[in-house]
């Protein structure tokens, strides 16, 4: 029997077509275990969503303890009945299958809709209203084409109900984005081609280096086999797509590390299309270390940093399913003298916006405390969640204040500022993690990551271990310390231009 396209393998694809590929043909023992972090992600889902139904103030009818075909043919009877709210169905047809939460009635036709234990909609902001995000567009767009090829269904219209209470409409017929033709639908057809084509093995699908490999259970496999390839994604910010671009002329980053510059560049542009002379050279110089060409990281440019008596190194840890804050920590030192380094952490006793606004004060004033001093922290992320946090509780701290204290030459972003504007090293991503373990810093805990904290964080709230707690906190000290030995390491990095 042919097999059937389903809603996860929609939602695989997007996140890499390979792991689709793998998922399918690859041996499973090949796959790393599955870590806390996804089993958390999994329950927290199954969680939030039976607190939805079991919240639910209408009647619906209840499909959730059928499995396959007999879930299937009630569900057939029951929209063929015209039950209002239908929970837990599923719905076929020849080459496609799905399971959507719900299925409401509308007027003559079915919704289809999900219950997510995340946001609807990504890009929200003061300025921006956010969009339907990819993957959960295209999950929706395989229920609403189901319901279509069955007529029960004539619109192309689906719904998102969020963690934040949220029932956000998915018209497929809108435009992917401002910049783009494309509607959802045809971004679904297009993708759904795709996969028919990688499940008939009529595709050739490759591994690549990048963001969503993280809490891929395929990761340690490709990663063997693109050092194996010496493959271009190896090299940091060149992804899939401009492999693809370059991959006629360049098969590998050795290939492309011991070529000279100029052969790919014609007069003021690459040869590469969508690829500028000013990337290529980043990327040519980043191949070149990787390939051992170039032996040692480098900055590119004088690197000017602020001089101040007291320094602080600053991490926070967040809940993005419960959209939270749970600890800021702060790595103290003086006069650049390692030996005088403390731990300041924050961290909240209950998971309850009095607490966190709790830690949010008394993080503000701390860092008032001290000022003007030299506050350093990794990438965009903690000045993301301080505005969040500033919007949230405004008598702490207004706007304006919080753009002059971000915007102030002794706050640097020491990824943004520093790391990627004037420095290259030897690494596969650019990372703090990377970057510190390069210089020879090791975590204490045997599996450090952010993910993994977040799984911490949920068991302690359950029992309040004082052992797990130490754990996180020791785990955002040794994040706030990597700053520093990425500081020093950085301060001892010799002057190279790399054209």
């Amino acid at each position: 029997m042919e097999l059937k396209i389903s809603a996860n393998m929609l939602y695989n694809y997007v996140q890499c077509p390979h792991r689709l590929y793998l998922d399918q043909f690859e041996d499973p023992v090949m796959r790393d275990p599955e870590t806390a972090f996804t089993k958390l992600l999994w329950e927290n889902g199954i969680d939030y969503e039976k607190k939805v139904v079991s919240d639910m103030k209408k009647p619906f009818l209840d499909l959730s303890r059928y499995m396959g075909i007999e879930k299937e043919t009630r569900t057939r009877k029951a929209m063929n009945e015209g039950i209002p709210i239908i929970y837990g169905g599923r719905i076929s047809t020849d080459l496609l299958v799905g399971e959507p939460d719900l299925l409401v009635k509308n007027d003559h036709e079915y919704l289809p809709g999900d219950i997510k234990s995340g946001s609807g909609l990504e890009g929200e902001s003061e300025s921006s209203e956010g969009k339907p995000k990819l993957h959960y567009a295209i999950q929706m767009a395989l229920y609403v084409d189901i319901l279509q090829k069955l007529h029960y269904a004539k619109s192309r219209k689906s719904f998102i109900y969020d963690i934040h209470g949220r029932t956000i409409m998915y018209d497929l017929d809108n435009s992917k984005g401002r910049k783009s033709q494309l509607t959802w639908w045809e971004v679904y057809q297009n993708s759904l081609e795709t996969v028919q084509k990688i499940l008939g093995q009529e595709m050739i699908t490759n591994p690549s280096h990048g963001g969503s490999c993280k809490l891929c259970h395929w990761k340690s496999y490709c990663i063997k086999q693109l050092i194996l390839l010496k493959d271009l994604t190896l090299i940091p910010e060149l992804g899939r797509k401009k492999r693809e671009t370059m991959v006629e002329q360049v098969n590998n980053l050795l290939f492309f590390a011991k070529k000279p510059l100029s052969e790919f560049i014609s007069g003021k542009k690459t040869v590469f299309a969508g690829i500028s002379i000013p990337t290529l050279e980043k990327y040519h110089a980043r191949a070149k270390l990787l390939a051992k060409i170039d032996k040692v990281p480098y900055a590119k440019t004088r690197i000017k940093l602020p001089q101040t008596d007291t320094e602080l190194f600053f991490d926070i840890e967040t809940d993005p399913m419960h959209d939270f804050c749970y600890l800021h920590g702060f790595v103290e030192r003086h006069h650049a003298d390692s030996s005088t380094e403390k731990y300041v952490p924050f961290f909240v006793n209950n998971l309850n916006e009095k607490e966190e606004e709790r830690i949010f004060i008394d993080a503000w004033h701390y860092i008032k405390q001290h000022f003007p001093c030299t506050v350093y922290y990794y990438s965009p992320y903690e000045k993301i969640i301080w505005k969040k946090l500033a919007r949230k509780y405004p008598e702490i701290i207004t706007s304006s204040e919080l753009e002059s204290f971000f915007n102030s030459p002794l706050v640097v972003d020491l990824y943004t500022d520093i790391v990627k504007k004037h420095t290259e090293w030897p690494t596969f991503s650019y990372s703090v993690k990377d970057l510190a373990k390069f210089l020879g810093f090791q975590w204490r805990d045997k599996s450090p990551s952010g993910a993994e904290s977040i799984e911490w964080y949920h068991r302690w709230l359950e029992n309040k271990n004082p052992e797990i707690k130490d754990r996180i906190l020791q785990y955002n000290e040794d994040d706030c310390i990597a700053m520093r030995v990425l500081l020093e390491g950085i301060k001892k990095l010799p002057l190279k231009t790399i054209k």
